[in-house]
C-alpha cells in the first residue's frame, strides 16, 4: 500500500513539473511577453493570414497592456482581423469601440472606413442578386447601412485619406439602391399592383436623382399610369423621359465600384516599427 502511494505522489509530482497539473491549467507560452512583442507577433499572425491567432495574441495584449499606442493600435487591427475573418459583426463592433474610446483620434477615420468597408460587402452580394425571384422579399439593409458610414466619415473627415474611396463606394451604392427599387417596382407591376409600382417609381424619381434608374423607373410609372387608365398621368410621365432624353439629362452608365481594398499596416501610423 505505501509502495502504491509513493507511486501515485511521483506521478502526481510529474505531471505537475510539465506544466500539465490535474488541478491546473496549462503554461501561456505567452506569459511574460513584452507589449512590442504582443504586438509583433499577433502581427506576423494577422500578415500571415492566421486570423483566428492573430485576435488572440491581440486580445491578450489589450488584457495585459489596456494603456499605451500598442493597446490602441491592436483595437484597430483586431477589428480588420475579424474583417478579414469573415467575422463582420465582431468586426464592427471592434470598429465601434474604437470609435467610443478615441473620439478624438487622428486615426479614428479609418475606424469609420472599416465599418462601411464591412458592411459595404456584405451588401454587394444582395446588390449583385437582386432579382432571383421576388426583388421585393430582398434586405437592402447592409447597402443602406454602408451608405451612412461612408456618409458619416466623409462629412467628419473631408480631408481623410479614406473619404475619395468612401465617395466612390456611396455613388455605387446610390445606384444599386435605386436599381433595387426599379425592380420592386417592376416586381409589383408583373403582380397587378399598378398603384404600388407607381408609388415605388416615383419614389426613385424623387429620391435618386443623377442615376442610370431614373430612365426605368419613369418608364415603369409610364405602364403603371396606363395600366390604371390614367393617360394624363402617363402622358405627363411620357412627356419628362423625352425632354430629359433629348436634353441629356440622363444617366445612362451604371456607377461602377471602386478597385482596391482596405489596405493594412497601420503600425506604420503609430510607427510601432521603430521601437
Amino acid at each position: 500500500m505505501p509502495q502504491m502511494f509513493t507511486r501515485l505522489l511521483v506521478l502526481l509530482l510529474s505531471v505537475a513539473l510539465t506544466g500539465c497539473g490535474i488541478f491546473g491549467k496549462e503554461i501561456d507560452p505567452t506569459e511574460g511577453w513584452s507589449a512590442a512583442k504582443l504586438y509583433a507577433e499577433a502581427a506576423a499572425e494577422l500578415d500571415s493570414s492566421n486570423y483566428a491567432k492573430a485576435i488572440e495574441l491581440y486580445e491578450k495584449l489589450e488584457s495585459r497592456y489596456p494603456f499605451g499606442r500598442y493597446a490602441m493600435q491592436a483595437q484597430l487591427d483586431v477589428a480588420y482581423a475579424h474583417y478579414r475573418a469573415e467575422e463582420p459583426e465582431e468586426a464592427i463592433a471592434a470598429a465601434e469601440r474604437f470609435i467610443k474610446l478615441y473620439p478624438q483620434n487622428p486615426f479614428v477615420d479609418y475606424a469609420y472606413y472599416l465599418k462601411g468597408i464591412v458592411n459595404y460587402n456584405r451588401s454587394v452580394g444582395f446588390l449583385d442578386r437582386y432579382i432571383p425571384m421576388d426583388a421585393s422579399q430582398r434586405d437592402p439593409g447592409s447597402a443602406l447601412d454602408a451608405f451612412t458610414d461612408f456618409s458619416v466619415l466623409v462629412e467628419r473627415f473631408p480631408d481623410s485619406k479614406y473619404a475619395e474611396d468612401a465617395r466612390q463606394r456611396m455613388l455605387y451604392l446610390r445606384n444599386n439602391l435605386a436599381r433595387h427599387e426599379v425592380n420592386v417596382a417592376q416586381y409589383y407591376m408583373r403582380r397587378g399592383a399598378y398603384l404600388a409600382a407607381a408609388n415605388r417609381a416615383n419614389y426613385v424619381i424623387e429620391r435618386f436623382q443623377r442615376t442610370s434608374a431614373v430612365t426605368d423607373a419613369l418608364m415603369v410609372l409610364i405602364d403603371a399610369y396606363r395600366a390604371l387608365e390614367k393617360p394624363e398621368l402617363a402622358a405627363d410621365a411620357q412627356r419628362v423621359l423625352d425632354l430629359n432624353r433629348q436634353a441629356g439629362r440622363l444617366i445612362t452608365e451604371e456607377a461602377q465600384p471602386p478597385k482596391g481594398d482596405v489596405a493594412r499596416k497601420l503600425w506604420k501610423y503609430f510607427k510601432l516599427d521603430e521601437n
